[in-house]
């Protein structure tokens, strides 16, 4: 009798366990899934991939979204390129207000995302930057307040502000120039600033690379592995994404470990506006097609893009994320691009 009595207890924390897991499981696969957002016409425009064993794109966007809204801009477009054999990565921004056309109609590409969900901004990429060959494998979005969440979920970041920030109109936090330990709040400002800058939106992006590369240092190299369920579980509340548990387990398994100041290459698409770049009264950025075309072409061979850091089409500048997470390489005086 004791002997039963003892097995039955074990078999019922046993089956507690199972179904814990389980109700995890399902609860965060429905959080990635945006309870639904992820859905077939997504699914059906990206390419397979094995994530874990070999070199696969994702895209990245931040958006302007609020909790119950099915319509808003994409404000932030990463194209991601990630390499987990190698433990290489590489970081492309593409300009919100670069023009593109879309089922036929001309806007920016941070608009597709309002005229087409995300299989619209996940096409828009394809077309810009693989002449609409379906090379993006993955999709992930996350709000302005969810990566505010994600960086205080996983402890703050380190990271050194290359410019400060400075612009009560818009931003209630001010940053100073110099290395510095940055909660949710003083991170997403830093990645938020544009009007005070010379490049406007192009700084930001820069920022944006920042921020993205400090927190990938932070998950896989700073991160007790004992607390990954946890770490994922907190992902899944602010991110959106068509990788499933077991993809964002096994990539952060095979990418632990990374370089990530001398592994990850970052850049933005050759791309410029100016008065030239304002059609029938909308101002678009405008891309330098023959560069982003070489630049792409480096990129796909898993090599460094050496792409710019700001306006224009100059690669002379940095190209690491230890290059920009230590250098300034723009100007910070002046009024901004809007």
């Amino acid at each position: 009798m004791i002997k039963r009595g003892v097995l039955g207890g074990l078999l019922a924390v046993l089956l507690v366990g199972v179904v814990g897991v389980g109700a995890w499981f399902t609860r965060v696969v429905d959080n990635l899934g945006g309870n639904g957002l992820i859905d077939g016409g997504i699914r059906a425009i990206l390419s397979d991939s094995d994530v874990a064993r070999e070199p696969f794109y994702v895209l990245l966007l931040g958006t302007d979204g609020r909790p119950g809204e099915e319509v808003y801009r994409s404000d932030s477009i990463i194209l991601a390129r990630i390499d987990p054999t190698e433990k290489k990565a590489s970081l492309i921004s593409i300009p919100r207000d670069t023009m593109v056309v879309y089922n036929g109609e001309t806007m920016k590409i941070n608009a597709t995302h309002a005229a087409g969900g995300p299989e619209g901004v996940v096409q828009a990429v394809n077309d810009l930057c693989f002449n609409g060959e379906q090379k993006i494998s993955h999709y992930a979005e996350i709000n302005f307040e969810g990566m505010e969440d994600l960086i205080d979920a996983v402890g703050g970041i380190d990271l050194e502000a290359t410019e400060e920030v400075d612009d009560p109109e818009h931003l209630d936090i001010k940053i100073e120039k110099g290395f510095q330990h940055m909660d949710g709040a003083t991170a997403l400002t830093y990645a938020r600033c544009r009007y005070t800058y010379v490049d406007g939106d192009f700084t930001r992006m820069r920022h944006q690379r920042q921020v993205l590369s400090a927190l990938a240092k932070k998950i896989l190299n700073d991160l007790d592995p004992a607390t990954i369920m946890g770490t994922v579980e907190e992902l899944s509340k602010v991110v959106i994404t068509t990788l499933g548990v077991q993809d964002i387990v096994s990539v952060a398994n095979a990418m632990r470990g990374m370089d990530v100041e001398n592994d990850m290459y970052v850049a933005n698409v050759p791309s410029y506006a100016d008065e030239t770049t304002c059609v029938n009264g909308v101002s678009y950025v405008f891309v330098y097609e023959d560069k982003l075309a070489e630049m792409m072409q480096r990129l796909d061979a898993g090599e460094n893009p050496e792409g710019p850091q700001t306006m224009g089409e100059d690669t002379s500048g940095a190209s690491t994320a230890g290059d920009i997470m230590t250098d300034s390489s723009s100007e910070t005086d002046g009024e901004g691009v809007e």
